[in-house]
């Protein structure tokens, strides 16, 4: 029972770690981005445009690690449930065995030491009598014991089900108006956008994300599962930009990777943070067909590497999944998975 208490504690100030970390991770994460002056010329609106695709495409990352703490939020509170449900099922275990110990005291089935000694008829008879109550007390007392240290653990798994479960909920409301707020920025965005000449739409696309190169022909593809995400991404070409996107209809950046390697059978995130710290880093000259490249810093963009020079990425909002150089203001590195 002893053991048993320690794991439970151990467990407990696990959680609760984990889940004040996750806090304070989130309060980091979910901070707004600052306010642009407004622009007096057209230069600085095209140039306020560029900034403020940027700032969304960071925003997206900042929520989609959001989600990834929520949801974690959410697994810490939903094992202490369990925990505290597991430790509520072993108090019960005792409390028959309790019931039966006040019974038996209270109807008097238990003789007394002095009971043994004017009721035993001989020594020997004494003996057996005594050692038979200390055999019934040593139980009773083992009994009691291991009903307390149960009833503890109960009472501490509990509370810390219920501090697992109050960091979910409040992650949660974070994280839905953080969302909220990033929905109205990206509106105010794409009406901004909207208003540019094509000619204007496209140098600030081109300045974020990118010119758009025509796909090549007869692209070789390597072999596995790299090979693999690379049709499904070439298959995407066209396809429409929007945050929190994972297809088939549009994606964002991370969206368009784990979609293309979910159908070679490898599971990524939907963050392109959390995509870069998984496989292999490689650096710009060694990168191969099928590496995942990633951009900014900290690490905001995701594309995937097709070969000579090239990436397909979900660019940026107004801009659909495209092919492009991979050799882009803020490259940081590859990573190749497997």
């Amino acid at each position: 029972m002893q053991s048993t208490r320690t794991t439970t504690r151990r467990r407990s100030r696990a959680v609760l770690a984990l889940g004040a970390t996750l806090l304070a991770v989130a309060a980091g994460v979910l901070a707004p981005a600052p306010a642009a002056a407004d622009p007096t010329t057209a230069a600085q609106a095209q140039q306020l445009m560029r900034d403020t695709a940027q700032q969304l495409t960071v925003i997206d990352e900042q929520l989609h690690e959001a989600e990834l703490i929520v949801a974690e939020q959410q697994r810490v509170a939903d094992e202490a449930a369990a925990q505290a449900a597991a430790a509520q099922e072993a108090l019960d275990v005792f409390a028959p065995r309790i019931r039966a110990i006040a019974q038996t005291g209270f109807t008097g089935k238990t003789q007394s030491r002095v009971a043994a000694f004017m009721t035993s008829e001989s020594a020997e008879e004494l003996v057996q009598q005594m050692t038979t109550l200390d055999m019934i007390a040593a139980h009773t007392n083992t009994v009691v014991t291991e009903a307390s240290l149960a009833q503890r653990a109960a009472a501490e798994a509990q509370a810390v089900a219920d501090q697992a479960g109050a960091a979910a909920r409040a992650g949660l409301e974070q994280l839905q108006a953080q969302k909220a707020e990033a929905e109205q920025k990206a509106a105010a965005y794409q009406a901004d956008f909207a208003r540019l000449s094509a000619a204007e739409q496209a140098a600030v696309t081109t300045a974020v994300a990118g010119r758009a190169i025509q796909p090549p022909r007869d692209l070789p593809m390597p072999p596995g599962a790299a090979g693999e995400a690379i049709r499904v991404a070439m298959a995407q070409l066209g396809t429409p930009y929007r945050y929190g996107a994972t297809g088939p209809d549009a994606f964002d950046c991370s969206g368009l990777t784990s979609y293309a390697y979910a159908a070679a059978g490898i599971s990524l995130p939907h963050s392109s943070r959390a995509q870069s710290s998984l496989g292999t880093q490689v650096s710009r000259a060694e990168l191969q067909a099928g590496d995942l490249v990633f951009f900014y810093s900290p690490i905001s963009h995701v594309g995937l590497y097709i070969g000579n020079g090239m990436m397909v990425h979900a660019r940026t909002y107004g801009s659909p999944v495209a092919v492009t150089s991979v050799d882009q203001s803020g490259f940081r590195f590859g990573v190749r998975l497997g």
